[in-house]
C-alpha cells in the first residue's frame, strides 16, 4: 500500500471474505473500529441482503439471501492504518483491487448495485435548538453541536443529569424548534 495513494475523502470499497464468514467480518470490523476509536474513518460496512420469495408447498416464505456471497462493502477512509485493520479482520482475505491498492468503487457501480449515493439536508444547523425524537433519548430537547453528513448523524449537546452531554443521533430523529 503506497503513502502516496492515501485519500481523505471515503469511498466505498469491496472487502473479499470467506464464503460464510461476511456477517463476521461485519460484526468483527465494527468491533475493531469502535476500540480503536476510528469511526472517523469507517463510515459503513454492509453485507448486501435482499429478499427472495419463496413458494414451498403452497406456503409464502420470505427469506433474506445475500446479494454478494463472499464480499462486503466497506465505505472508509484508506490509510496505512485502516488497510491493516481490514487486511487483518478474521475471515478476510483482501480487497479487491490490483495488488496491495485497494480500487474504490464508482459511483456508478455503486448506483448499479442499489446504493444511493445520498446528499442529505437537513433543516437545522449548529447552533439550532431541536427536539429528539426517536431512540433512547426521545422528548429530549438540546441543541446541534456537529452535523456528521457522511454519517448521516447529528450531536446534540442535551441537559442529562445537570449537565450537558453531547448524544449522536440519526438525522431523522432531530426536529428543529421554530
Amino acid at each position: 500500500m503506497s503513502q502516496e495513494n492515501e485519500n481523505l475523502e471515503p469511498s466505498w470499497y469491496v472487502v473479499h471474505t470467506y464464503s460464510g464468514y461476511e456477517n463476521k467480518v461485519k460484526t468483527d470490523l465494527e468491533k475493531t473500529v469502535k476500540n480503536r476509536e476510528l469511526e472517523d474513518y469507517f463510515f459503513e460496512i454492509v453485507v448486501p441482503m435482499e429478499e427472495q420469495i419463496e413458494i414451498k408447498d403452497g406456503k409464502k416464505k420470505t427469506n433474506l439471501k445475500k446479494v454478494f456471497p463472499g464480499y462486503v462493502l466497506v465505505k472508509m477512509i484508506v490509510t496505512e492504518a485502516t488497510w491493516y485493520i481490514v487486511r487483518n479482520t478474521r475471515g478476510v482475505t483482501g480487497f479487491v483491487g490490483s495488488g496491495t491498492d485497494p480500487i474504490a468503487l464508482t459511483e456508478e457501480e455503486i448506483r448499479q448495485m442499489g446504493f444511493e449515493i445520498q446528499n442529505i439536508n437537513v433543516d437545522y444547523s449548529t447552533g439550532d435548538s431541536v427536539s429528539i425524537t426517536g431512540g433512547s433519548f426521545d422528548g429530549f430537547i438540546g441543541t446541534v453541536q456537529e452535523i456528521n453528513k457522511d454519517k448521516h448523524k447529528v450531536k446534540v449537546l442535551v441537559s442529562m443529569f445537570g449537565r450537558e452531554t453531547p448524544i449522536e443521533v440519526d438525522f431523522s430523529q432531530v426536529t428543529k424548534i421554530v
